[in-house]
């Protein structure tokens, strides 16, 4: 084997020297190498030149079999890089060199590549709430590359967060939600946009705040808010994605009536009474759950922007950590529905990428 190795390099050494092509001096090997596998094969045991090339044609075999998976999965990546190379002044649509490695696993899906982290590139997304269910979500989103990214909150950091609400740390207890994820986003991905809100999401400022997103999370922990959100994003037409949890149990759905969905107010016509639903500070929340609801929160989200698979439009997926059991429900719009009137009924079909 060395006396091999030693030929490769005085083949590529005098290649070099010659300024001979590459692919000229490659050629050298394989000449050399199919030579080396056909002495193994035709020689007898025992023979001075097979033992002197390695003895066993396998291992060569082996060798350039792995080889060969090397070169396959590097000239997939140039093939895949070649796809989405940047050209001069090509405009905002166009992915950034350093993007390309960030996103390689995304633009090797087929049913992202390039054109759907284009997508996500020039979407607007609006995250209601950065507690337990924003953490997660707007975490993946800016890891996702969504490229502005919008966070509601008016609440401050406090120790009790920390236990789930995993977009924060023990240094910035005190400070702005909104303020405390911005830094978190930009750290992990710097270029994405994020615009943070601090305050509440009220009536007067929800319609101008919704229309200027291309689709809505809602992780806030209030019915109120949650109906406000739901009224609104119906009546611009923009797409939610809405999660709650408490204690060991989440659901999630897509609501969407422009797109032959139900909408909030469909699944959910009547707030519970008081104290039937109580909130995590009433009744606690394991740590994690969060974490789980919110990422599924970003994964549907990836996928209605990128037109990606069968998103949860008219279905209500309820998970239960404590049994590791989830329920899928079929959830369909109602045409006596007070706040969509049934639109979803009417515009039932084949759903588009948002």
């Amino acid at each position: 084997m060395i006396m091999v190795g030693f030929l490769i390099a005085v083949i590529w050494g005098v290649g070099a020297a010659m300024k001979a092509p590459r692919r000229a001096r490659w050629i050298m090997v394989g000449i050399l190498m199919a030579a080396v596998i056909a002495a193994q094969l035709v020689l007898p045991d025992g023979h001075p030149l097979r033992a002197a090339t390695g003895g066993d044609a396998r291992l060569w075999l082996l060798l350039l079999g792995l080889a060969a998976v090397v070169w396959g999965y590097a000239a997939v990546l140039r093939a895949v890089k070649a796809r989405v190379r940047p050209v001069a002044a090509a405009g905002p649509d166009v992915i950034a060199a350093d993007e390309l490695t960030r996103y390689a696993r995304h633009i090797m899906l087929r049913e992202v590549g390039g054109t759907g982290q284009r997508a996500l590139r020039n979407a607007r997304v609006l995250v209601v709430g950065a507690g337990g269910l924003g953490s997660p979500a707007l975490l993946y989103l800016a890891a996702s590359g969504v490229g502005t990214i919008g966070v509601i909150d008016d609440d401050r950091v406090d120790l009790s967060n920390l236990q789930r609400q995993v977009i924060h740390r023990d240094d910035g207890r005190g400070l702005p939600k909104v303020q405390s994820a911005m830094q978190a986003m930009l750290a992990l991905n710097p270029h994405v946009t994020v615009r943070p809100y601090d305050r509440r999401l009220t009536e007067e400022i929800a319609a101008d705040l919704i229309a200027d997103y291309d689709l809505v999370l809602d992780g806030c922990d209030n019915f109120d808010t949650r109906y406000l959100v739901n009224r609104v994003c119906v009546a611009a037409g923009v797409p939610l994605i809405a999660a709650a949890l408490t204690q060991w149990e989440g659901q999630i759905s897509l609501y969407d009536p422009a797109r032959g969905t139900p909408c909030y107010a469909c699944v959910f016509p009547d707030r519970p009474a008081p104290g039937l639903v109580p909130t995590c500070a009433e009744a606690g929340v394991i740590g994690p759950l969060p974490g789980v609801m919110g990422s599924m929160m970003a994964v549907e989200a990836v996928k209605a922007l990128t037109g990606a698979g069968a998103g949860l439009g008219g279905r209500l997926m309820i998970y239960d950590a404590l049994y590791a059991e989830t329920r899928i429900v079929q959830v369909p719009a109602r045409a006596d529905c007070t706040v969509c009137g049934g639109r979803g009924l009417k515009t039932a079909a084949p759903r588009a990428k948002v």
